[in-house]
């Protein structure tokens, strides 16, 4: 199973539950999960999360280490996506003929679900997003799209589960 993480997985990480400076065992597992293909993120993603500046004084810790050439390599998937597979995670997940304001409001999510869409029962998504069914159109969320088109989709605390994190996880 490839898991391919949403951007929220790795900022509530470090802003809640696994504070680098508390956790960093959690930062080393998810580089080794990503060096044994496990975990992968894909380049529209890693794009938000890779947006700043890691040299700036006010560059949070995230930023830093998702600037790293090593967790660029263990984490980033090697893949495009699939224009005709966006296409029908927008089209068929989101709004038949969306707006440009639409697309805007969707952001990177339809990239994001069309990997999982490319081998629906091989990837699963991870997103610390919720369910809201009343959302609809480009306000819909990431677990109710999935659901719309047969895509697996976890939190981080599945994620862990599955993969068996531990702080001991190197022993």
């Amino acid at each position: 199973m490839l898991y391919l993480l949403d951007a929220n997985t790795l900022i509530d990480a470090k802003n809640f539950y696994w504070q680098m400076e508390r956790v960093p065992e959690f930062w080393e597992w998810l580089e080794y999960q990503g060096n044994e293909g496990r975990i992968k993120i894909p380049q529209e993603i890693y794009d938000e999360l890779d947006g700043g500046n890691s040299a700036s004084p006010t560059a949070d810790e995230l930023t830093v280490w998702v600037h790293q050439p090593n967790i660029r390599t263990a984490l980033l998937l090697d893949e495009e996506a699939e224009p005709d597979d966006v296409n029908e995670v927008v089209t068929n997940g989101y709004l038949a003929t969306p707006t440009a304001a639409d697309l805007l409001a969707m952001g990177r999510d339809p990239f994001l679900i069309s990997y999982g869409y490319k081998d629906v029962g091989n990837r699963t998504i991870v997103t610390t997003e919720r369910s809201k069914p009343s959302k609809s159109g480009s306000k819909r969320h990431v677990p109710d799209v999935c659901n719309s088109l047969g895509v697996t989709f976890i939190d981080t605390y599945q994620l862990t589960e599955d993969l068996d994190f531990r702080t001991s996880w190197k022993s």
